[in-house]
């Protein structure tokens, strides 16, 4: 991992970019939606950041870029079309300890920005480390086809609901378990007001009740890319996994990252998963192609629970 993960709060962090052309303008744009208090340096700006200066949007300083000016700053980017420009703002910027971008320079980069899909209060990010641009574009294009448009409505409509659901599912894995039932529901993913959704929110209020303890009995196969959406689907809801002893692999992975995982010998197998059962809980076991036992199988069909067979 060339890059950790996270989202930074940059609310009137101050944040300097060195550079007035057309990419600084894409990142003061991200910037100003962030609400970072931002200072820009640059001899001459581009049309639409002299408009953004215009309306008070950014601290402007006509000049060309010297080290004295960097000190104070929380981030600094580097977006001028001069390399060796951009080398020593980073190494200027370096020498005080603060976080730097060279834009299109990840070797120079103290963090990068990915590609979002921006639902707001949802986002999704996504990046190759700088090492693919054009194919994390299209997974961004294919992410976007598959996110529903109202993510914003229902990130904004679940978040007012937390007191509420509270007075009637006491533990969080009750409300969880609430919670992955209206998202699943096919009347929330076509909603378009707070009204239609308060209306499901109500109901399924009413009338759900916990799934409890069941099995989910995952055949992998030999490729991941093979499972069926009823697996993943099914991996996800799972509370614990099991897996065989050095099988720790990639179905591992595509399970839900939260739930518990224990790596298992068939000769226990059985015992254990009627044990975690016993205790409430949505238990996923990983079975190679073929390797499954009758035992396992039979008490997945004895308390109904679910068997999906590999394609691969």
């Amino acid at each position: 991992m060339d890059f950790f993960p996270v989202f930074l709060k940059l609310t009137q962090k101050k944040v300097l970019v060195v550079g007035g052309g057309e990419v600084a303008c894409r990142k003061v744009d991200l910037l100003l939606k962030a609400s970072a208090n931002i200072t820009l340096i640059s001899p001459e700006l581009h049309p639409h950041l002299a408009t953004l200066l215009n309306e008070g949007q950014f601290t402007y300083i006509q000049a060309e870029y010297d080290k004295s000016q960097i000190t104070g700053f929380d981030q600094v980017w580097a977006t001028t079309d001069v390399k060796a420009l951009n080398h020593q703002v980073y190494h200027d910027a370096n020498a005080l300890q603060i976080w730097t971008n060279v834009v299109d320079d990840p070797d120079f980069c103290d963090f990068i920005t990915p590609s979002m899909i921006d639902r707001s209060p949802i986002q999704v990010a996504i990046s190759s480390g700088g090492a693919s641009p054009v194919l994390v574009r299209y997974i961004r294009e294919q992410l976007e086809t598959q996110l529903p448009q109202n993510l914003s409505l229902l990130a904004s409509f679940s978040g007012q609901q937390r007191g509420r659901i509270k007075q009637y599912y006491k533990t969080v894995d009750e409300r969880r378990k609430f919670w992955e039932h209206f998202f699943r529901s096919p009347a929330v993913e076509e909603a378009t007001t707070t009204e239609q959704l308060e209306q499901i929110f109500t109901e399924l209020l009413e009338k759900h009740e916990d799934t409890g303890a069941n099995l989910y009995l995952i055949e992998t196969g030999n490729d991941p890319e093979l499972l069926t959406i009823k697996a993943l689907r099914l991996m996800q809801q799972s509370e614990f996994v099991l897996y065989p002893q050095d099988k720790n692999d990639i179905f591992v992975d595509l399970c839900r990252r939260d739930a518990d995982r224990e790596s298992y010998q068939y000769t226990e197998l059985v015992e254990r998963v009627e044990a975690l059962l016993a205790e409430g809980l949505r238990v996923c076991v990983l079975a190679p192609k073929d390797q499954h036992r009758p035992a396992l199988k039979k008490l997945c069909a004895d308390i109904n629970g679910i068997f999906v067979p590999s394609h691969g």
